[in-house]
């Protein structure tokens, strides 16, 4: 390194990180709807002070009662391209409490591990995005553009906050995109699209003695899985193995019969849902493969005058790729180089995440930053402090790369 990087990294604290990362995990923000508090608003709060002592611009923007988006600016004061850094607030359910060896909403450390909910997925890359605006702020370091913190709700729901996020305008101007999510510091410049379908069929009730008196909507459905288990395969023999994400799949993970009413063994329901989570690759076109499972729908109908089905879209996440050669990813490539004195490894995120919808709306993205990319949503969810430590370093450099 330089004595300008080795300067500019002088003013990362790991104390500041690992004790940020802590004081998030132990204010609570699973979304419980039932609960009173249940919601992001009291870490969000918490962050608007914290993002205020430290002399950033910060606005707080509720996107739904109790669940609101947390806004940070670092202008440089001069003419340049826009940097974001994105890290969501909420996290997912603790479970079951038996099977975690350390209380999830502790914040302890074992064996320079920080512990708890979130500290993998993402508070411990939302720590680490602030504590290197914060380490660049310290520097005094030049650079031109701003940078932006956007610090959302939901991004394990519906994807509300960044959605409104966008909705407000935020991301019109912004050059480069960082989600900062769990992935080992490996940089993933695509992600896999995600469709979530309701399918029904529609029977007629019988008893179970007599089932030709009524129409089987379940032997319907069947057929119609059988179907999307074929259509898979002619995806994957199509598209072959992505090297970064692997391979597409239509995967039907609720079957229900009867949709409504209580299921009795000796009767015909009248209907029966499947949903499907279809995840995608570069190469799918997701209108395309909507039509498909449409076609397969009406071919089933002319070959049964009794088979009658319905499919609901109610998701729709596409796939995301972001060359090499791109700004943002060369930046990050090279501040990964400068930290570690190696090359990158690029790879994939195998879901959905905020980034989905800041490519969606023109913004070029990479994902990157600590963690063991299997450890979110288990038990005893973890975070390695080193490698937290070096993820600040990376997101520091990164942005004085992308913003020369």
């Amino acid at each position: 390194m330089n004595t300008t990087i080795e300067s500019i990294l002088h003013y990362v604290d790991q104390k500041e990180v690992v004790e940020l990362t802590r004081s998030l995990i132990r204010i609570q923000s699973v979304y419980r709807p039932k609960f009173e508090g249940g919601n992001e608003e009291k870490v969000a709060r918490f962050i608007v002070d914290y993002l205020k002592n430290i002399g950033l611009e910060v606005y707080y923007e509720e996107v739904a009662p109790g669940r609101p988006n947390v806004i940070a600016i670092y202008d440089s004061g001069l003419p340049g391209k826009t940097l974001l850094f994105e890290g969501h607030t909420d996290v997912v359910t603790e479970g079951d409490l038996d099977s975690w060896t350390y209380n999830p909403f502790g914040g302890e450390i074992s064996n320079g591990r920080i512990y708890g909910r979130g500290s993998c997925d993402t508070k411990g890359n939302l720590a680490a995005a602030i504590s290197a605006v914060h380490s660049l702020k310290k520097s005094g370091a030049a650079f031109t553009g701003k940078i932006i913190l956007c610090i959302p709700c939901d991004e394990e729901g519906m994807m509300i906050g960044i959605k409104d996020f966008i909705r407000r305008g935020w991301a019109d101007r912004v050059d480069g995109a960082i989600i900062c999510e769990p992935e080992e510091n490996q940089l993933c410049i695509t992600q896999k699209g995600a469709m979530r379908i309701v399918l029904k069929t529609y029977g007629k009730m019988a008893h179970g003695a007599m089932p030709l008196t009524g129409i089987n909507p379940t032997t319907r459905m069947a057929r119609l899985i059988v179907e999307l288990d074929q259509l898979e395969q002619i995806e994957k023999e199509r598209l072959g193995e992505h090297p970064y994400l692997g391979w597409p799949s239509i995967t039907p993970t609720i079957v229900q019969a009867p949709v409504k009413g209580e299921p009795q063994i000796n009767v015909v329901p009248a209907q029966c849902m499947t949903a499907l989570d279809i995840r995608t690759v570069p190469g799918q076109d997701h209108d395309q493969l909507t039509k498909e499972i449409e076609d397969i729908i009406e071919r089933l109908g002319k070959e049964d005058p009794d088979f009658k089905a319905t499919l609901d879209l109610i998701e729709n996440r596409p796939w995301t790729e972001t060359p090499k050669d791109h700004d943002v990813v060369q930046a990050v490539a090279q501040a990964y180089t400068q930290v570690t004195g190696k090359d990158p490894v690029y790879n994939g995120v195998p879901g959905a995440t905020d980034g989905t919808f800041l490519h969606l709306a023109g913004v070029p993205i990479l994902t990157t930053g600590a963690g063991d990319r299997h450890i979110p949503h288990h038990a005893d969810e973890y975070v390695d402090i080193d490698e937290l430590v070096e993820t600040v370093k990376i997101y520091t450099l990164s942005a004085l790369n992308f913003l020369k």
